[in-house]
Parts: C-alpha cells; structure tokens; sequence
C-alpha cells in the first residue's frame, strides 16, 4: 500500500508531503489544477522515464519519494533480497528519484542507490497506473496468461505442469546427446576396429616394458656373462690349473683332517666342519654356475625378438601419444567404445521411450491446463460482460482468446498464447484492449477487469486516472460504486471529475494551483467532512455553489455511505 508521497520542484509543485491510507482515495481539482503533475511525479519514483521538463523553472533538480508498505510475501520483498538491499524492519520499502535540470536521473531504494531498472521492477510490482497512455498491467498481454491461471481452478497446477515440461525438456536432451555420441563414435568405427585389431595382435601388458628393458640388457651382455661363468667354474672344478680346483683340494684337506681327528681331542672339530661347509658351498656354487650356463645357453634370435617387442610397444604407444603402461588401459577403453557403439543403439531407443513418455506426460496435463483455462476463460468472459452494462459498455463484447501454440512454441505454461480482446461495437472486430477501446472506454474496461479480477493480483495500490472520462449521470455513479467496491480489496486512487465517483471517495483530497509571490504552485489539501461537501458541491455546480449544489452534494455524500 502507498503510504506517502513526498515531491521537491516538480513542475508547480514547490514543497509537497502526502500521506495516504487504504481503502477509495480520490483526488479532484480544477482542469490544470496540477492532477497530471502528481501522476507524473509518482510514475518517476515508480522508474518511469526521467525528463528534465519536471523540474521546477528555477531549481537545480526535482526530487520525488514514495513509501509503501509490504507483506513479507510480497514480491517486492524477493526482489530486494535478490538486488542485496536491507528491508526496513517495519515492512516499508521507499523508492526515491532525483532528475537535475540537464535531464540526469538518479535513483534510490531504502536510501540506498540503485538501478532505474529495479526501480521499474519493484514500481510494476507496488502500483499499477490505468490511464491514457499506459501499456502496463492489464493492458500487457504478457500478463493475461498468468491472470487466468490466477482465476482458474487447475485440475494440473501449473508449477506441476512446468515440473513435467522441465522433464522432458531434460530426456529430449539426453536422447539427442547419446544419439550424437552414437553417431560421433559410428563415424570412427573403422579407425577403432584397427586400432583394436593393433592391440589385440600386441596383447600389451603393464610393467611389459621395464621387464622387457631388463632382459634385453642381460642379453646383450650374455656372451661376456658366459665367459665369466666358465672361468669360475673351471677354476672351482680345478680345470684351469690341472691340479684339481678348490673342490677337490678341500676334499683332500678333509680327508688327511679326518684320519687325524681322533687323535686331536677335538681340537680339530671347528676346522673339520668349516672345512665340510666350504666344501658344500664349493658344490653348490659349481651347480648354480651350471644352471646360470645353461640359461646363457639361448636361441640366437632371443635378443632380436625382445627388442622386437619392446620397439614395437613403444612405436605403438608413440602412435597413441600414452606411456606404454597405458596401453592395456588403452586397449580396455577402445574395446568399450567399440562395445558402446554394439549397445549403444539401444541405449538411443531406451532414452527415446523415455522422452516420448516424458512428452505424452507433458501433453496430458498442458491439455488438463488448457481446459481449466478454456473453462475459467467462459466464467471470466461473463463475470466482466456482466460488469460492462452498467458502466456503459453493454454494446462491448470482451473475450479471453486461447490461442495454440506449435510445439517448438511450447513451454512451462503450456501450449497455447492466452491475451484479452474486445470490439466496443457490434459487427466491430475484436482488438487488443489498448488499441480499439478509446481512452474512457478503456478507463472503464479496467475498472471491470479490475473488480474481476482483484482476489488474483499481488499489487497492492491501484490507480485510475480519469475513468470518469465522458460519462456523467448514472454510469458515473455505477463507476463510482465499483471503484468502492474494489476499494474494499484494495487500495485505490483516482483522479475524478465526476461528484458521483468522489462522493464514494473513504477519503477525498483537492488539488489547487494559487498564484504565489513570484510563481504559480500547485497545492494539495486533504478535505475534512464540510470542505469535502463544498469541493462536491462545486464540482455539480460550477465556480458558481449554490444551496442546491451543497444539497445535492450531501445526497450523494450520504447515499455513498457503503
């Protein structure tokens, strides 16, 4: 709700506080009064566009700030907390803007500077303006699809049917991706068929290459180990000396040891049995250079077929740009991918079923939707022709149009474009409401709208600027009654000529230009119950009030007592 308004050099408005309160508040005044001025300075601090005209002649910059209070579910409250701005503790949010006499804008929420564009955002979620003029609200179609949602039942809500276009938005996405990987990787089928066939054929295996180093190395030396294997042997065997070797000399020791051991009284017992350990030693170091022979004793080609297999691993892993040890893993990995493409077909047709059951879903609840909003669009259509009569408007037909959607159109709010249209008279074709009704017409084709739709809209403070436009009599005074009515549910301003519209007024304020010492200035005054009767009585009457007009003004003043 609009709780003041507070405007420094705005056109004629020099200095100007106005607090506000719920229910029907009407402003009236002379024509050129300054009514459009007010209007105009509270579009600016909503984020309206800035124009260095709205500065008093004289001063260095116009200044316009309004206050609103809010539920902590208002939307506005999101908004803030998504811009980082701090709401005031008492539930206020204040929207200030500053234009300098060279046509410089600047804004401000809760003090603190901001963007004209949150500024629009938080205006569009805190007022909505009906006049001449304005594209917003009602008048933008964007709005309609979510207004009948608003005054429909749903049998399928819609954040479920999002939830469900969201699904499937998501299998399509998985199908197409496997279908492209599918396709990526039948297009290199040949290439990983060769690729396998190499890696088959070589069969590498992990720590391949080092063993395969190791070897090669022992075999290159294989000829010299050879030599050297001999020569120990030979001189252990006793070949190389023809006097037996080491083996058959400690033979010979033990034996003379032995015949002399009894008579040693032990004394020879430790030398006998080193002796017996050498000897042992001896024999088997003989057998071990024996086996160490006889594996130096190798085919010729042995050296040529490891080096063949260690170049032919490493060329194969330069192809691939991987260590050898990588191979194996490589070769897993390109038979998993040749596997892939064997299944993957199938996998495509799997995730296919699920995107087409995914769709059908989808399908079913937008047509569920649909008919909640083919069915909510008839009641609203007679709820708003039934408001039209009495205001005037009963040659006017009003229609809610579903139109379908294709479905590369559809979305999370289903397949059809839901926007109002109306023909004001009969045999007319129908038109959006901005463009065939006229500036009264369309005054009161929202003020319909409005009182229908009023349980559905967020926005807390609603204003008409000259509804009453070129009505009189009986329709301004139903006019007048529905502005009460919807004042009942919401806050409301209007800018009235009408003494019927501003009798029904809960609280009645007068705009005034006087002429000042050096300028014009446009005042405002809030009017108790007798200057209330008397800016009544001159709006039947003229410049001119007579005691019918002050009569005929209390009339309507009491017979608008709700």
């Amino acid at each position: 709700m609009l709780l003041g308004l507070t405007i420094r050099d705005v056109v004629l408005i020099e200095r100007l506080s106005l607090a506000f309160r719920p229910g029907l508040c009407v402003l009236t005044g002379e024509t050129g009064a300054g009514k459009s001025i007010l209007m105009d300075a509270l579009a600016l601090a909503l984020g309206r566009r800035a124009d260095a005209s709205l500065v008093r002649p004289g001063a260095e910059q116009a200044a316009v700030a309004a206050e609103f209070a809010v539920g902590g579910n208002h939307p506005a409250s999101a908004i803030l907390d998504k811009a980082g701005i701090a709401t005031d503790l008492s539930g206020t949010i204040v929207l200030r803007r500053i234009v300098t006499a060279d046509g410089r804008s600047r804004a401000f929420v809760n003090d603190e500077p901001a963007s004209v564009g949150l500024l629009r955002e938080l205006g569009d979620n805190l007022v909505e303006i009906q006049g001449q003029g304005e594209q917003r609200g009602l008048l933008d179609p964007a709005t309609h699809r979510e207004l009948l949602d608003a005054f429909a039942e749903h049998e399928v809500r819609p954040a479920g049917l999002a939830s469900l276009w969201h699904d499937w938005r998501a299998a399509q996405e998985a199908a197409a991706e496997a279908a492209r990987r599918l396709a990526e990787a039948r297009a290199e089928e040949d290439l990983l068929r060769h690729e396998k066939a190499e890696l088959d054929a070589l069969a590498p295996e992990g720590d391949e290459e080092d063993q395969l180093a190791t070897r090669r190395t022992l075999l290159q030396n294989a000829e010299r180990i050879g030599e050297a294997v001999s020569e120990a042997a030979a001189e252990l065997g006793g070949e190389s000396d023809g006097e037996g070797g080491a083996q058959r000399a400690l033979a010979r020791a033990l034996r003379r040891l032995e015949r002399t051991r009894d008579r040693a009284q032990g004394l020879l017992d430790n030398a006998i049995a080193a002796a017996e350990r050498a000897a042992n030693e001896t024999t088997e170091a003989l057998a071990l250079l024996n086996v160490a022979g006889h594996a130096l004793d190798l085919d010729p080609r042995a050296l040529e077929q490891v080096e063949e297999r260690l170049f032919a691993l490493r060329a194969l892993a330069r192809k691939h740009n991987v260590a050898v040890a990588d191979l194996p893993r490589l070769h897993e990995a390109v038979g998993t991918r040749l596997a892939a493409i064997e299944t993957g077909a199938e996998g495509v047709v799997a995730l296919e079923k699920t995107a087409a059951t995914a769709r059908a879903r989808y399908i079913a609840a937008a047509a569920s939707v649909t008919r909640a909003r083919e069915k909510a669009a008839r009641r609203l259509d007679a709820a708003i022709t039934a408001e039209l009569k009495p205001l005037r408007l009963d040659k006017a037909r009003f229609r809610t149009v579903l139109s379908p959607l294709a479905e590369t159109d559809w979305g999370e709010h289903g397949c059809e474009r839901v926007h109002f249209e109306v023909a004001t008279n009969p045999g007319a074709p129908f038109g959006a409401l901005a463009k065939i009704a006229s500036g009264g017409e369309l005054s009161r084709f929202m003020l319909a709208l409005k009182l229908v739709l009023a349980g559905t809209s967020s926005v807390p403070t609603l204003i008409f600027d000259e509804v009453d436009s070129g009505i009189g009599g009986a329709v301004a005074a139903a006019v007048g009654e529905r502005l009460q009515r919807l004042g009942s549910r919401l806050q409301v301003l209007v800018v009235t000529h009408s003494p019927q519209v501003a009798a029904r007024g809960a609280h009645h304020w007068r705009v005034a230009k006087k002429q000042g010492q050096q300028a014009t200035i446009t005042s405002v005054e809030e009017l108790d119950p007798d200057t209330r009767q008397e800016e009544i009585a001159r709006m039947l009457s003229g410049s001119t009030i007579t005691a019918e007009a002050r009569a005929a003004a209390a009339s309507l003043i009491a017979g608008a007592r709700p």
